[in-house]
């Protein structure tokens, strides 16, 4: 049985302690901790919890005995608290996105080596069917060689969404939608696609006047194989009609699924190859469904891991590679300019207190409310 404490007993600490309650047979939750006096006592209530509850990490590290932990804290914070618990001899699996900065991240995978602990980062929408399958389609070259690459990670948050406490500073949140909320997309098409060669970018805060962060940035990116992306990151889209569009030699798929393949006239005008398209589909059914999925998926692959002595889906490495395009793309649109990729490690944007000292403040934050009376998360699709 392996035993495992819940660090930060946020929102998203629901979404964790409700996957290991899925998997009792193999995991049990014995230690909460919150810095908010009461949360994590609140948190075992709710989920009929026979925790012990603590009011730092460090006090659970030091006396809960767990074998790992689940970060669930502000972004900022998620380097201080991994590292202590490598270094204390537990194994992590944090949340997203892993680290404002590229020194953190590889201050975690540094620990994480040392230790020889397991270090996961969240990425739970790879743990879709529909992502899966669209992944393998185009491991496989199903559409041919790709050309394009449309990502929209479209979301709403009210004004007042930026009131909680940690929420709408470069410092505690790291960055805005971009990294916040943009940062699934970004690992879904660095897994589809790989690594861009170059970036371009511009980002705004066009409607929430009581944050210094961004709520929309474009971009545009160019891979190594000549083929060019564009991904557009908002808070402030209604209907939060989010997608992945990747267009092949042979066809177009997308997520939410949809394919279309065109053949050329001898005049080069399309027509639609709905032949080939039945062949895509019936692929893209094959492809076994997933017997967990979101947060209940990764978290099986984690207990996975530590049981086999295996690595996870998602290690630090991986974490590490989203945060290292998203500090591009902060630094494309405070230069204005072209930014290559890898990063140099001498490059001020490859830390936090770099962008820090470099960030735009579109505007003050304004309010500071510990918590809201109303908890619920809406959301609309797999996204």
């Amino acid at each position: 049985m392996i035993k495992v404490g819940v660090i930060g007993i946020g929102n998203i600490s629901a979404a964790h302690l409700g996957a290991y309650q899925s998997f009792s047979d193999r995991a049990e939750v014995v230690a909460l901790c919150d810095i908010i006096d009461g949360k994590a006592q609140a948190g075992a209530e709710r989920f009929g919890l026979a925790a012990t509850c603590y009011p730092d990490h460090r006090s659970l590290l030091a006396d809960a005995g767990v074998d790992l932990v689940s970060i669930c804290t502000p972004p900022g914070t998620h380097a201080e608290i991994a590292i202590d618990a490598l270094n204390g001899g537990c194994n992590v699996l944090v949340e997203k996105p892993m680290a404002p900065g590229l020194d953190e991240c590889d201050a975690m995978i540094a620990a994480q080596r040392s230790s020889g602990k397991m270090l996961s980062v969240v990425a739970q929408n790879r743990f879709r069917t529909e992502m899966m399958r669209l992944h393998d389609l185009l491991a496989q070259g199903a559409i041919g060689k790709v050309l394009h690459a449309q990502v929209e990670s479209l979301w709403w948050r009210g004004h007042s969404y930026y009131d909680l406490w940690w929420r709408g500073t470069w410092e505690s949140e790291g960055g805005g939608c971009t990294l916040n909320h943009a940062v699934h997309h970004v690992d879904l098409l660095l897994w589809m696609m790989g690594a861009p060669s170059d970036v371009r970018a511009v980002m705004a805060n066009v409607a929430h006047d009581n944050s210094e962060v961004e709520d929309l940035s474009t971009i545009l990116l160019r891979f190594a194989s000549g083929a060019l992306g564009q991904l557009t990151c908002s808070v402030v889209h209604h209907g939060q009609e989010q997608k992945l569009v990747f267009q092949g030699e042979r066809a177009k798929i997308a997520a939410p699924y949809s394919c279309y393949a065109s053949t050329s006239l001898a005049n080069g005008f399309p027509e639609r190859d709905e032949a080939f398209e039945a062949e895509l589909t019936a692929r893209y059914d094959e492809i076994a469904p997933l017997a967990h999925e979101g947060h209940a998926g990764q978290i099986d692959d984690v207990l996975r891991a530590l049981e086999t002595g295996g690595t996870p889906l998602i290690d630090g490495v991986q974490g590490r590679q989203t945060i290292e395009l998203i500090n591009a793309i902060y630094k494309a649109a405070i230069t204005d300019e072209t930014v290559r990729l890898p990063l140099a490690g001498d490059d001020p944007f490859a830390t936090q207190q770099g962008l820090l000292e470099r960030a735009p403040h579109f505007y003050e934050k304004s309010a500071s409310v510990e918590g809201f009376s109303d908890n619920r998360i809406t959301t609309v699709g797999n996204y």
